[in-house]
């Protein structure tokens, strides 16, 4: 999830130094979502093992 964040990231990048503001726009708003979602996920899951009395994998 978060390889699919740093794509839309790259392509909001990308589209605003062409000028595209709109679709750099969108792309930047899609990888925010993502990023917080995965970040949220990665909680959860740190949370879950934590609980469960294992360590997280290394």
């Amino acid at each position: 999830m978060l390889h699919w964040a740093l794509v839309f990231f790259v392509v909001a990048i990308v589209a605003g130094l062409l000028g595209f503001t709109g679709i750099a726009g969108v792309a930047a708003e899609i990888a925010k979502i993502i990023f917080f979602v995965f970040l949220i996920l990665l909680v959860i899951s740190l949370l879950v093992n934590a609980l469960k009395g294992k360590s997280p994998p290394m």
